[in-house]
């Protein structure tokens, strides 16, 4: 990465930009109803489809100019972390303020407020982890206050396999789920809308490059095979899943939403803010050697995630979102390494754009909570600034999540925003 590169994208030099230079997330957006592939840079996008008809990316192989022309990342990230770097430097060279032919790129940008922006990746499969022994401990004392976490936990990255065909870009409505729950004192369950709908804090992997069926990824190797991050919020409705989840797990409490983010971040964007994987205490087993890096020191990322939350009487007094919690992705237990080697070492295959999710976020310290039933330990219900108050979310709440990282000498690199809208259930009938 050019650490002291600017742009010739004004907006991409703000201190405050999500998107400098040095961050270019790609995604994929519509251009005259048609697909394509484009990279944030500021407050623009600069369309790759049309970079490659331009021959602006000649100098590259025929196979990366194909892919830009495709209208999801799928061909992309099945070329390889060669290919990528190889895009980025050229992408990168083009948005330089040094670049000498600018007005040549500059009518390929698109203003971001214009965009309407669509899934970036074909998703072939999803897995959700529950990677945050902060986040498993406060809810399973909710549950077992004398045993919060079952024995495996220390020694098995768990997860379960989601549902493809409701992720939704963010932006999109939330509409309640309906399902069977139960009272804890009625005999029988009822049916009916979720009266205890939640968000949970997540970040997605995005396989790039996946595994031959029988073969796993070596630990030391993982990386190689993820081709970025994005936002993720994996709806949940907590009153359905406390009454189905015994004994397979989640299933129609999950299932019906899960928001990612419009702007995959490349994991090379993320390199200077790497930081040493979580901490195990002394008396902690150490992970078995399949799953023991030999970069532990540079396994963690020093990311900053944030939750915010507005009401629709907060819109109507135009009040601005208020902020629920703040965590980072270093606190996960299991890095994201970690996660892909251990989903592989089964010989399961992953494919170009499989979602691996890392299941909520959260850290120790009050405010970190990256879900509402974790703030259920608090006996008090969360005030809003209107004087409302939640314990789960409401009808027309609207759901924010952003991510950044951001080191004294170093740029802002942020994710975008990740929404979603809560609206009334119509399918209790």
């Amino acid at each position: 990465m050019a650490i002291a590169s600017s742009s010739w994208v004004a907006s991409a030099n703000d201190p405050e930009s999500d998107f400098p230079i040095q961050n270019l997330p790609y995604g994929v957006f519509l251009y005259r109803e048609t697909a394509h592939l484009g990279v944030a840079i500021g407050d623009q996008i600069l369309d790759l489809y049309t970079c490659a008809d331009h021959g602006l990316l000649s100098s590259l192989s025929r196979e990366v100019v194909s892919a830009c022309r495709a209208r999801t990342l799928n061909p992309l990230m099945s070329l390889g972390r060669d290919a990528w770097s190889a895009l980025r430097r050229q992408l990168m060279a083009l948005l330089d303020a040094g670049y000498e032919k600018k007005r040549d790129v500059e009518a390929l940008l698109i203003p971001m407020k214009d965009a309407i922006m669509r899934l970036p990746v074909d998703i072939g499969d999803y897995t959700d982890f529950y990677a945050s022994i902060y986040h498993a401990t406060r809810v399973g004392s909710l549950f077992r206050p004398d045993n919060p976490l079952l024995p495996n936990y220390k020694y098995v990255p768990i997860g379960y396999h989601g549902r493809v065909s409701s992720i939704v870009i963010s932006g999109s409505e939330i509409r309640r789920p309906c399902g069977q729950t139960k009272a804890a004192a009625a005999e029988a369950p009822v049916f009916g809308p979720s009266k205890s709908l939640d968000y949970e804090l997540e970040i997605g992997i995005l396989v790039g490059t996946g595994n031959s069926p029988g073969h796993s990824i070596p630990i030391d190797k993982a990386e190689e095979h993820i081709f970025g991050l994005c936002l993720v919020n994996d709806w949940s409705a907590r009153d359905i899943q406390s009454w189905e989840y015994q004994p397979l797990g989640p299933f129609l409490a999950k299932n019906f939403a899960t928001t990612i983010s419009p702007w995959v971040v490349p994991l090379e964007a993320l390199s200077p803010y790497r930081v040493p994987a979580f901490e195990r205490p002394a008396d902690d087993p150490a992970p078995l050697p399949y799953l023991a890096s030999s970069s532990r020191e540079k396994d963690g990322i020093d990311l900053t995630l944030e939750v915010y939350l507005q009401s629709e009487a907060m819109r109507q007094q135009q009040m601005p979102a208020m902020i629920l919690s703040r965590g980072n992705l270093r606190d996960l237990y299991w890095t994201i390494g970690q996660l892909v080697t251990h989903h592989t070492c089964n010989g399961c295959n992953l494919r170009p754009g499989d979602l691996l999710a890392t299941g909520t976020i959260s850290g120790p310290a009050a405010g970190s909570e990256g879900c509402l039933l974790e703030k259920r330990q608090n006996p008090e219900p969360l005030r809003l600034p209107t004087g409302e108050t939640r314990t789960f979310l409401e009808d027309d709440d609207e759901i924010i999540f952003r991510a950044y990282t951001q080191r004294s000498g170093l740029p802002r690199i942020g994710f975008g925003d990740c929404t979603g809208r809560v609206v009334a259930s119509q399918a209790c009938e």
